[in-house]
Order: C-alpha cells, then sequence, then structure tokens
C-alpha cells in the first residue's frame, strides 16, 4: 500500500483541525452520556447523566477525524463532496459535525448554536422523543441511515453516477466490510465511467474490532490487504497511528494525493480520451477504536479493543469513580478552548469550514428532492396492443421504457438496473436506446457493452439495488427489473428504504424522491422450466408488512395494463412500487383506453366478461395475470354449462384497494367493497400469490366470511404451465369445482360438470405425464369472441 509522507499543514492548519476534531468528539460524547451540564462550567452530576446510555463511541473519533479532513479538501478546492458512513453507529459523530457547521441548528432552529442549543443536541440522543442513535434521515448531510450494514459503498456508487462533479467519500467500517452486499459493491468501479459519472472514494476504516469480535481485514496483514484491494481494482493508500499530530498530517498529505489523482484519472478521460479502466485510488485508515475515549475502567484496555465499541463508562450514574472518570474524558477535550460564553464554537474552529451548500450536511444531493427533474414520459397510450391480441407483456413496456431513456438522454436521469435479466425479462427493446454500461474488457462476441450506458446489470441483487437507492436518494429515477423469486435476496435492504421514505415524509425539510419501482417478472407461475427454486411469490407479503403510506402493490393482468401502471409509478414520489407481470405471450384483455381507467379504478368489475345482471350468484376475482386467465376460463366453461349461473368477474390491479380506506390511502370504502363483493355472495378469488394475504387484506370486510382464495401453496417442480396451477389448485377445473360446491342449491344441479372437472384433472394428469405438454384445450384457449 502507497503511504504518502507529506507533512503539507502548516502549524495554524494543524491546530484548526486537531480543535475541530476535539470539538466534535466532546459533542459525541456529551450525546451519548449528558442530559444536562452541557459544557461542564458545574460540577458533573449524577443527575446530568442519562439514565440510560444508548450510543456507539467505538467508531465516532474515526469517523469525526475523516469529517474534518474532508471538509478541509472542500474548503480548500471547492469540491463538490458528500459523506457517507458506513459505520451507522457513528451517529452522534455524524450529528456533531452538522451541528458545527451550522447545518443542524438551520434545519432544527430549537437546537441552536450555544449552550441551550447543545443541551437539548445531547438530551435528545437516543432519549424518547429525540432522535435515533444511527445516522438516520433526521441528520442532515446523510443517505445512509447505516444501522443495518453493507450498503453505504453500493449507496455511494450510485449517487455519483451521472454526477461527473460529485465525489462520494465512503467510510467502510470494519464489520460491514465482512458483509457480502459490500463485498459484492467493490466491483462497482467495473461500471463507473470516469466522463459522465462522479468518483467515489472507499475509505476503509479499521480499528480493529467489531462488537465482540476481532474483524477480518484488520488481521490478515498488509500484503494480503493490499493484494485484495489491488484485486478489486483500486490503488490503495494507508493512514495509520495513534499521535493524533502525525496523523493529521498523513491524512491530510493522502487526501491531496488521492483528490490530484481523481482530478487526473477524469482529466485523462474527459480531456485525452482515455479508455482504459482507471485504478481509482481508495485509502485503509487505521486508528484505533475508540480513540481519545478512556484507556482502562475497572482495570480492563478500553482503547484500542473491542470493548470501545459502545459505552466505554457504563456506571457514571451509579458510581463515583465512573462519574469522575467521565468528566475527565470530556475535560481532556479542552472544551473551555472550542465554546464561547454563550456555548457556541469558537470563530477559529468553525470559520474556515465550507460555507451554504459546500457543507457535506447541507450537501443539496443528500436531500434529492432539491436536485429532482421530473422524468419527461412519452405517452404510454401509444404502446398500446389491441384488445384481444396476444403479447409478452414485458415486451410491449421494454418499447415504452426505451424511449423514456431516449427522451430523457440530455438530462442523464434514469437508469434501468437488474441481475444479469434485461434480455431474459424481455426488456431488450431498452438496449437500442442505451448500452449495458461496461468498464471492465469487452470482446468481439460481446453485445450492447459500451463505457457510457443507462442499463446495468451485475449479478448482485444487492448491488442493483444499493445502486439505485443511491440514484433515487440523489434526486433521479430508476427502475429494478429482477426474477420474482430471488428479489428476496434484498429483503433487508427495502425495509431500510421503507423506514427511510415513512421518516422523511414527516420532516418538511426532506424534499420528496422519486419512488423506488420494482419490476417483477419471470414469476412463480411461468418458472416451469427453472423448477421449484425459481418459484416464489412472497416479496409482496414481505412488502405489505411495511406502512401503508409508502407501499404499493401491482398486479396488471396484461400487457396494456402493465402500460398504465409503469407510468403512474414512475411518476410517482416517496413509494416503493411493486409491479407483477409476466413476460410469456398472454392475451391481451382490455384496449389501452379500458386499461388506463381500469387501473385508474384499481379494481373493478368486468362486465364483458360477466352476465349477473347486478345480481351475482357467485363473485370470481382475480389479481394478477396468471389467474385472470384461470378465472376467465373457469367463466367461459360455467357459462357454456350453467347459462341460468350469474358469474360477476372482478379483477384487481391495486392489490392496496382490497384494504378498508381506514388502513391504506388506496382502500375502498365499506360501501364500495360491498358493492362489488356484495355482503353475501361467494367470492371466489384467484390470486398471483400466497392466499393468506387476501384473508389478511379483507378480514375486515362484511363479506369476509364468504371469501376463499386459491394461490400458490408452495407446490412447484419442473413441469407444464398448467401442471403448475393444477399442482397449487388453482386451475380453471379447480375453480369450477369450487363454484359449484359453495354456491347453495348448485351441487345437485351441477353433479355432472363437477364429474366432468375430476375427470379433467384425471386427463390432465395422464396427458402431461405422457406428452410433456398441456391439453390442447388449456393450451389453445381463447375467451370467445362472441362473450364480449
Amino acid at each position: 500500500m502507497f503511504v504518502v509522507d507529506d507533512e503539507p499543514l502548516s502549524a495554524p492548519e494543524l491546530n484548526c483541525l486537531d480543535a475541530y476534531w476535539r470539538a466534535a468528539n466532546y459533542l459525541s460524547v456529551g450525546q451519548i452520556y449528558l442530559m444536562g451540564n452541557p459544557l461542564l462550567r458545574q460540577p458533573l452530576r449524577p443527575e446530568d447523566v442519562k439514565p440510560r446510555l444508548l450510543g456507539h463511541w467505538g467508531t465516532t473519533p474515526g469517523l469525526n477525524l475523516l469529517y474534518a479532513h474532508l471538509s478541509r479538501i472542500v474548503a480548500q478546492r471547492g469540491q463538490d463532496m458528500i459523506y457517507v458512513t458506513g459505520p451507522g453507529h457513528g451517529g452522534p459523530g455524524l450529528v456533531a459535525n452538522a451541528w458545527l457547521e451550522g447545518t443542524y441548528s438551520e434545519t432544527y432552529p430549537r437546537v441552536s448554536r450555544d449552550e441551550p442549543g447543545m443541551a437539548r443536541l445531547f438530551n435528545q440522543f437516543s432519549f424518547p422523543g429525540g432522535i435515533p442513535s444511527h445516522v438516520a434521515p433526521e441528520t442532515p448531510g446523510s443517505i445512509n441511515e447505516g444501522g443495518e450494514l453493507g450498503y453505504s459503498l453500493s449507496h455511494a456508487y450510485g449517487a455519483v453516477l451521472d454526477n461527473p462533479g460529485l465525489v462520494a467519500a465512503c467510510v467502510i467500517g470494519d464489520g460491514e466490510a465482512e458483509t457480502g452486499a459490500l463485498a459484492a459493491a467493490w466491483h462497482s468501479n467495473k461500471f463507473l465511467d470516469p466522463v459522465g459519472d462522479g468518483a467515489v472514494l472507499p475509505i476503509l476504516h479499521l480499528n480493529g474490532y467489531k462488537i465482540d469480535n476481532p474483524s477480518i481485514l484488520a488481521r490478515i496483514g498488509d500484503d494480503e490487504l493490499n493484494a485484495l484491494m489491488f484485486g478489486y481494482g483500486h490503488k490503495a493508500y494507508l493512514v495509520e497511528g495513534s499521535d493524533p499530530e502525525a496523523v493529521h498530517q498523513m491524512l491530510a498529505g493522502t487526501l491531496d494525493a488521492v483528490f490530484d489523482e481523481i482530478v487526473d484519472i477524469q482529466r485523462a478521460a474527459r480531456e485525452d480520451g482515455a479508455t482504459d479502466r482507471p485504478a481509482w485510488p481508495m485509502i485503509v485508515l487505521r486508528t484505533p477504536k475508540g480513540w481519545t475515549g478512556p484507556r482502562e475502567v475497572d482495570g480492563k484496555l478500553i482503547e484500542g479493543t473491542w470493548r470501545a465499541h459502545q459505552v466505554p463508562i457504563e456506571g457514571a450514574r451509579e458510581d463515583s469513580e465512573h462519574l469522575s472518570m467521565l468528566r475527565d474524558w470530556l475535560m481532556s477535550y479542552r472544551p473551555e478552548e472550542l465554546f464561547d460564553a454563550d456555548g457556541a464554537p469558537v470563530p477559529a474552529i468553525v470559520n474556515w469550514l465550507p460555507r451554504g451548500q459546500a457543507r457535506l450536511s447541507d450537501n443539496p444531493h443528500t436531500n434529492g428532492g432539491q436536485t429532482l427533474r421530473d422524468l419527461e414520459l412519452p405517452h404510454f397510450r401509444e404502446y398500446g396492443v389491441r384488445a384481444g391480441e396476444t403479447a409478452e407483456a414485458t415486451k410491449v413496456l421494454g418499447a415504452f421504457l426505451r424511449d423514456v431513456l431516449v427522451a430523457n438522454e440530455r438530462y442523464h436521469n434514469f437508469r434501468i438496473v437488474g441481475p444479469d435479466e434485461t434480455v431474459s425479462n424481455r426488456l431488450s427493446a431498452v438496449l437500442s436506446a442505451s448500452d449495458k454500461v461496461w468498464q471492465a474488457a469487452i470482446e468481439p462476441e460481446d453485445e450492447h457493452l459500451g463505457r457510457r450506458g443507462r442499463v446495468m446489470e451485475i449479478l448482485s441483487e444487492h448491488t442493483c439495488q444499493g445502486w439505485l437507492e443511491g440514484y433515487l436518494l440523489t434526486g433521479r429515477h430508476g427502475l429494478f427489473s429482477c426474477y420474482e423469486a430471488f428479489v428476496h435476496i434484498v429483503d433487508s435492504m427495502v425495509n431500510q428504504h421503507a423506514k427511510w421514505l415513512k421518516v422523511i415524509r414527516h420532516l418538511p425539510w426532506r424534499k420528496p424522491i422519486p419512488s423506488l419501482n420494482y419490476l417483477l417478472t419471470s414469476h412463480a407461475w411461468r418458472q416451469d422450466h427453472n423448477g421449484f427454486s425459481h418459484q416464489d411469490p412472497g416479496f409482496i407479503d414481505h412488502l405489505v408488512n411495511k406502512k401503508a403510506e409508502v407501499v404499493r402493490v401491482y398486479l396488471p393482468p396484461d400487457a396494456n395494463t402493465l402500460l398504465s401502471v409503469a407510468d403512474h409509478c414512475l411518476r410517482s414520489r416517496n413509494y416503493i412500487n411493486v409491479i407483477v407481470a409476466g413476460k410469456q405471450p398472454a392475451p391481451t384483455w382490455l384496449d389501452v383506453d379500458a386499461a388506463a381507467r381500469h387501473c385508474g379504478r384499481g379494481l373493478g368489475i368486468w362486465e364483458w366478461a360477466s352476465n349477473d345482471d347486478g345480481d351475482p350468484d357467485v363473485i370470481l376475482a382475480s389479481a394478477g395475470d396468471i389467474p385472470t386467465v384461470e378465472v376467465l376460463a373457469a367463466t367461459d366453461l360455467l357459462r357454456r354449462s350453467l347459462p341460468q349461473l350469474r358469474v360477476r368477474v372482478v379483477n384487481v390491479v391495486d392489490l392496496m384497494r382490497l384494504q378498508p380506506e381506514s388502513e391504506h390511502p388506496h382502500g375502498l370504502s365499506d360501501s364500495e367493497f360491498d358493492a362489488i363483493f356484495t355482503t353475501d355472495r361467494q367470492v371466489l378469488f384467484a390470486y398471483h400469490g400466497y392466499p393468506w394475504l387476501i384473508h389478511r387484506l379483507t378480514y375486515r370486510r362484511t363479506n369476509h366470511s364468504n371469501i376463499h382464495v386459491r394461490g400458490y401453496k408452495e407446490e412447484g417442480t419442473t413441469t407444464t404451465p398448467f401442471d403448475m396451477l393444477v399442482l397449487n389448485d388453482m386451475d380453471r377445473f379447480r375453480l369450477v369445482i369450487d363454484v359449484i360446491d359453495r354456491v347453495p342449491g348448485l351441487s345437485r344441479r351441477a353433479a355432472t360438470l363437477r364429474q366432468r372437472m375430476v375427470d379433467k384433472h384425471a386427463e390432465h394428469r395422464e396427458y402431461v405425464q405422457l406428452t410433456g405438454e398441456d391439453l390442447p384445450e388449456v393450451r389453445d384457449w381463447v375467451w370467445p369472441a362472441e362473450g364480449r
């Protein structure tokens, strides 16, 4: 690893940086411990200490050190920069720095830059009615919560895509470096365009330990660590030590060298036309865990060990010796030199900081709604398919997305990400408008790879998610296309994003950002060729657990409804939109205008498929493209065989319409729901996913006891498409049997039809095992023209 021996700081600069660092450390310790007497101008009493000590000290001094030095770079070079911190446990540090810069008091005027404001700053931290202990949405300048580790680096890369002047300094902690998500994210540099994108400066902060254990990368030796970083495509610089003055000089010199190198890389690409993939610089910062904290407590080493991770002195409220140690620790930062008589930072330690939106805590990219530009969207109706035609829904959507890319080319504010599945998911039309961005080697047989592009593929769902989140959080738009079964890989990541969206809705200073849009295809019902491992529709269940104000779930039944839903989702803000749609050839039920009206309602009666005359004997409902086919096929069978039976067909596009309006903003009122589903008739519901979710969404409804749901029940294998439905009891023959069994008085009148349906199951099993294909009457079924 490269070591820079320069000492670029003059004595006054060194003193300013060190004083600022001490102030940030003092404020960080105060937030963890104090609820009164913030400047220790009176003797420290037990009641000045919080009764519950919550927070993390171990990583904080290192984060504060980096914040100070990166601020120097911004101030001296005018560099547009954001600070992404993987160790979310350093929350008190980021809050402290925002307060020192003045941003925190501008955002929250009650937390003023004086002694009363400092008292509020301390009291609110990890305290009921206050702020979280992590780098949460409430923290100005943050785009990465960090409470769950692994996502900082992919967030940082997402933030600099199409931001050519921006640098994201990304601190990666010891523990985070061991996560799979972070390990894959190192490869993001193979997708970074030095011409059109900004730069990421990864800073691997090794302080030796996680919560209780040593960290792997701190124990493997410099040669092996350097080889690892070199293998990831980075030029590694080492900064290490425990003497503050020496570390200040080394870090300052290293940052000067690193930022010169970033400028050289970008100049070579932008002005000289260099196309070789550069080895981007990164820094390994090795400092003691809990640096500048207590060396020992009760005879046990603290600084430089795992014991410094959280609260080094635990008994300050009950133990006079611990209270004295806490006072000595706080006074070691010499607060009398740092804060004036009013409690404000003395001018010498803050006057050199960047101003306005140049501050790391006020950079507009960290409040993406400030920089947001609406997408230019073509009219989706122009891509519609005629009703009655067979179409591949996602292929139709691909043409629309192609033109979204074209319409926004000059704004560079729309990207499509996915794990190696753009073509597989029938979105290949987008590749006529954009290459798949790729900075590694390109061979003659490769297709659609280029140095610049708006389509990004890596076989890491974690990295795709992180890229897109970073892109959205900094004010741009995107779509994540994924196989339905494997989007579960990002369950934890979407948890964190949902929580972020929930919180920012209640922070007026956080502006709305583009929604996180998922297109889930290659779904459970048409993964018959890949088998059981590829069959899982449960991501919907996972998302529905999140707050109703954040989550939207759409199940368009055909290509035209998919177009309408996609247009709506791309225009939306502050949501997580899940769209589930098939990619295989399927019927188009509605023309594009009817599809738009149907999607606007969210659900509705399909009069053209119903014969109930306003008074149904039974309701057949569906949500999802394959369930809709089976409901309509069952309706056709019933209308042919039992013409006197009054059947109402209902289709659901917006799944949240099933909930009461008191539970979800999209929910139907009880009167609307009862008008469609009745209060006393049998409802047979064919649903795309696990059937119990429909019961959960409708359990408050008047007619819930008569709602019977068929769906995926974890039966799958490598088989034919229709056999998948039979295995899960959601096929048309089963639906007809359900109607006969459940509609009062029908079982005797329709006994012959029921027997035929049972025989059809037997015929199907024999045929599919003999031929490997579905019955011709199933495979070739179409809705009868006279039925429209």
